[in-house]
């Protein structure tokens, strides 16, 4: 059974899975569901995903929800290229590493946390940006100092790993909203190395970008 990749072009945690299966080498099919109109929160869609979130993986093994559970399943189902190094001590860091983004900053800084700050706290467009480039900076100071400690040329190593499919696309959400990462060279040298190793996983090559 072939995969299929429920995502949105702008979903950094979608952004996540697109970056693993490019570089694993496996094809998927592609349903968008916009998360500016709540075509996500569909009926349709959460018999599949209850939570009504993407990304969600239809596979041989069902339906996958939450991109760190489904980053897992890919290394497991399709182990080469690794993405998780061979000692436990290394997975261990890498997924750290993984979840500083995932449960640190991803989740206060994603669209359902600053549609309501705007509508229900009234936070204006440059409290929004203090307030992600805030918690993007406590995430990446402790990244930098890991990718000092762990890395040589990606996040984790000289080869990418689910580090790195985590960090690039927060890194891309850090641009949109002019987060200055100047602060953090070796995280944005390491996002940019695997940006240009998985460009068919950028959210501006999708069908739905726009």
């Amino acid at each position: 059974m072939s995969l299929t990749l429920h995502g949105y072009w702008r979903s950094s945690a979608a952004y996540r899975v697109r970056l693993a299966l490019a570089l694993k080498g496996v094809s998927y099919r592609s349903v968008t569901h916009d998360l500016r109109t709540g075509e996500q929160r569909s009926e349709d869609y959460r018999a599949l995903q209850p939570q009504g979130l993407v990304p969600a993986l239809e596979g041989q093994d069902g339906v996958l929800i939450q991109s760190p559970a489904i980053l897992e399943w890919l290394e497991e189902r399709y182990p080469d290229p690794p993405l998780l190094p061979t000692d436990s001590a290394g997975r261990a860091v890498v997924r750290a590493m993984a979840a500083i983004v995932a449960c640190d900053v991803h989740p206060i800084n994603n669209l359902r946390v600053l549609t309501r700050l705007r509508e229900d706290m009234r936070a204006d467009e440059a409290a929004i940006r203090d307030w992600i480039a805030h918690w993007v900076a406590e995430g990446f100071d402790a990244l930098e100092t890991l990718i000092a400690r762990h890395g040589a040329g990606f996040a984790y190593g000289d080869t990418p790993t689910l580090a790195d499919c985590h960090l690039l696309p927060q890194v891309y959400n850090a641009e949109r909203f002019g987060v200055d990462l100047t602060p953090f060279p070796r995280l944005a040298a390491a996002a940019q190395r695997l940006r240009e190793q998985a460009p068919s996983a950028a959210p501006e090559a999708q069908d739905d970008a726009g």
